[in-house]
């Protein structure tokens, strides 16, 4: 076989590098007068979920004050699952189009994230950093902030909000002091109460936030959550979750036949009566319910004594976004003290904060102590330990374990 020289080895490499498409250079938050000067007259395209109006809500008004502050235009792109939106970059990048992308920013955590850094979708690192709100955030008291579901987020997604798992019934039908305190008693709970609770079916993101809870609790061996499944034992470190499901779907909702759509919908039977508990990720979410006039304000919240799983979510570019500039100022303003206030507000949305108080000027932390949290909203003190998410792996293994067992129900 002839071997090409070196030199013209190197020619050919030179030339083939010649042969592509220069990328432009990442804006530098680091140089903000820069960044906003690009970022005028960009439209950012915001993949996140469109699911609740009041997050919509919030999400225009966002768009709208940056529109009118820095003439960048916000267009929310709703999505029923951010895996859409994920599958739209790597379809992208497949056919290379490596500039000029059709998502700017997408709000995501968990196994997205994990999978978009593995595949090299997003932007180069560490830009979150640099964002001149960065200086706020408490990075250094929520370990959640730099890793998400155990994989470091380094610098490639900028936090929006806090997340915990809490439940919710109505004091009316089910009184305070026979609530639930474990997964463990709200299976025999739900065994004395037939068809007074239930879980939307995964991969819906709460459905599957019901399953990794039930998994924290029941597996044997805790500390493999922290790693990728074992092809090997998995099969017996999930036998307990499905052993538990086994036992709670007669008891559901309907007889675990059909599940509730999401949220949402939980949330809707729950006011018609449907369901005596459900559940959320945002500790305000039965205040925010009980403003907007979806929910009596009879209904409270617990969590559980020995804790619920705790994450923080995100806000990501992609590599090939189109709109940088215009993406990077919108994240900055989302993790603003003025922004973060209006979205802790039960009466706009109820999403906890992502800042520390500590660092915020008298006037903005003044602003935060000013917020009614509502009715229903559990103090800090009250919302109990956070357990840790698992790795992102456990997630896409028990959702297709759980499709593959019960998925033909609906």
């Amino acid at each position: 076989m002839i071997k090409i020289s070196t030199f013209f080895a190197g020619v050919l490499t030179a030339a083939m590098a010649l042969s592509q498409p220069a990328l432009a250079a990442d804006p530098d938050p680091r140089n903000w007068d820069a960044v906003l000067e690009e970022a005028r007259g960009q439209t950012v395209y915001f993949n996140a979920w469109g699911g609740s109006e009041n997050i919509n809500s919030y999400i225009d008004w966002a768009g709208s004050t940056l529109k009118e502050r820095y003439g960048v235009n916000v267009v929310h792109v709703k999505l029923d699952d951010t895996a859409n939106a994920v599958a739209k970059v790597l379809a992208e990048k497949a056919t290379g189009k490596n500039e000029g992308g059709s998502v700017d920013l997408i709000w995501i955590n968990g196994e997205n994230f994990a999978s978009m850094k593995r595949q090299e979708l997003l932007m180069s690192p560490d830009w979150t950093t640099g964002l001149p709100n960065w200086a706020y955030v408490d990075h250094e008291n929520k370990p959640t902030i730099l890793t998400d579901f155990t994989i470091p987020t380094d610098g490639l997604e900028s936090p929006w909000g806090g997340a915990k798992l809490v439940f919710f019934h109505d004091t009316a039908r089910t009184p305070a002091d026979s609530v639930p305190q474990s997964s463990a008693d709200l299976l025999k709970w739900a065994q004395e109460n037939p068809g007074r609770f239930s879980y939307p079916q995964p991969p819906d993101f709460i459905g599957s936030s019901f399953l990794k809870q039930v998994l924290s609790e029941v597996i044997v061996d805790k500390s493999k959550l922290s790693k990728p499944v074992d092809d090997a034992s998995f099969a017996e470190d999930a036998a307990p979750l499905f052993a538990y499901l086994d036992a709670l779907h007669p008891n559901l909702w309907r007889s675990g036949k059909a599940y509730p759509q999401n949220y949402p919908d939980m949330k809707q039977k729950l006011a018609d009566g449907e369901l005596d508990i459900i559940f959320a990720f945002n500790p305000s979410e039965a205040s925010a319910g009980i403003a907007a006039g979806e929910l009596p304000d009879t209904v409270r919240s617990f969590t559980y004594p020995a804790g619920t799983l705790g994450n923080t979510h995100f806000v990501a570019i992609p590599y090939n976004a189109a709109a940088k500039a215009g993406a990077l100022v919108l994240a900055d303003f989302l993790i603003s003290p003025e922004a973060q206030a209006r979205k802790q507000d039960p009466a706009i949305w109820g999403d906890p904060t992502v800042l520390s108080m500590d660092k915020l000027s008298d006037e903005d932390r003044a602003a935060f102590d000013a917020l009614d949290l509502g009715i229903a909203t559990l103090k800090p003190d009250e919302l109990g330990p956070a357990l840790d998410e698992p790795h992102p792996d456990w997630m896409e293994r028990i959702e297709g374990e759980w499709v593959r067992r019960y998925g033909a129900a609906n």
